[in-house]
């Protein structure tokens, strides 16, 4: 149990993020009232949950540390960043203290529960954490729940598969130690081609910074024709602010905001390609439109178990501009 750490550089910060598992970070301002009154408590706090190398809380003082400020996207004060094995989970904003605790002793559930670390750390589960099969981009967040998924829609899609299950918040069956035990097929594959179009609409204007796909096909040897056994993801078209999905031939015709080409070493041991976007070009984004075009084989299917999508969401203030909450204009 210790005291929060005051922040003094980047360096020090970096340090921090990489040796606990847990980092919940207090971004203040001396002159902030808000900050001022939750300081007490956020130090009770601190006192009562913090333990070596698995949780540690600390202040970011955004007048000394506004590289930190700015690279977090903080924009209003106070605003507490939790990082989970050095990639955000979640912020809250303003001076609510029973938010944040109760936010703070899930995740510190989460973590004793689950013992070691690894690649793709998120928690699984339907509730709270959702599962992801890479790390974040540091200063982004998973932003999968803006997804309005009663609008998603997904062409060439196999009907003994649903397309809900793309951003299900739990981990793959597949990656379960006995799979095979279970006959729930959380995942979509492709009916009459290789190709799959997935049109995602957003309840919120968004900033797309990375794309995070899943595929597990079967491995190891297998009875089935080679044509049946679903392949991943090679090349994938994205378009952005679509008012619906696009046809196959449309897709086709029409130039793509972007166009990926994922390769073997791109997916790594949970099966995860974890794809940047030219982050220019994925700007105020109100839905996504996914043109999976091939698979990396010779199959007439291709498999997707999950999709994540990183970034921001919401529309992001200038620096400079920070916002008091608690605070009523001109005090």
């Amino acid at each position: 149990m210790a005291k929060p750490l005051e922040i003094e550089s980047t360096e020090q910060f970096s340090l921090v993020l990489k040796e606990s598992r847990l980092v919940v970070a207090d971004f203040y301002a001396n002159w902030s009232a808000p900050c001022k009154q939750i300081a007490p408590w956020y130090e009770k706090l601190s006192l009562s949950i913090s333990k070596p190398n698995v949780v540690t809380f600390v202040k970011v003082n955004t007048e000394t540390q506004r590289h930190l400020a700015a690279e977090f996207a903080v924009t209003a004060l106070p605003t507490f960043i939790l990082f989970r094995d050095g990639s955000i989970v979640d912020k809250v904003k303003g001076a609510d203290p029973q938010d944040l605790r109760s936010l703070v002793e899930k995740l510190t559930k989460d973590i004793e529960s689950a013992g070691g670390g690894g690649e793709g750390s998120s928690g699984s589960g339907s509730g709270g954490l959702a599962w992801r099969g890479a790390d974040l981009p540091r200063g982004y967040t998973d932003i999968s729940d803006v997804v309005n998924v009663r609008g998603l829609e997904l062409l060439n899609a196999d009907t003994d598969f649903s397309v809900r299950t793309l951003f299900n918040k739990s981990k793959p069956s597949s990656l379960a130690k006995d799979s095979s035990a279970s006959d729930e097929k959380d995942w979509v594959e492709s009916d009459t081609d290789e190709q799959l179009l997935l049109f995602v609409p957003f309840n919120s204007a968004t900033k797309l910074h990375t794309l995070q796909l899943t595929s597990l096909p079967p491995t190891g040897d297998d009875d089935d024709d080679d044509d049946e056994v679903p392949m991943r993801p090679k090349t994938v078209k994205l378009f952005t602010n679509r008012p619906h999905n696009l046809g196959f031939e449309e897709a086709d015709d029409i130039d793509p905001t972007q166009t990926i080409e994922i390769g073997e070493a791109d997916w790594n041991s949970n099966g995860t390609a974890n794809l940047p976007l030219r982050f220019v070009r994925f700007q105020n984004i109100s839905s996504l439109v996914i043109y999976v075009v091939d698979g990396d084989g010779d199959s007439d299917k291709v498999r997707l178990d999950r999709v994540r999508l990183i970034g921001e969401s919401g529309e992001k203030r200038e620096m400079g501009k920070l916002e008091k909450i608690g605070d009523e204009p001109g005090e």
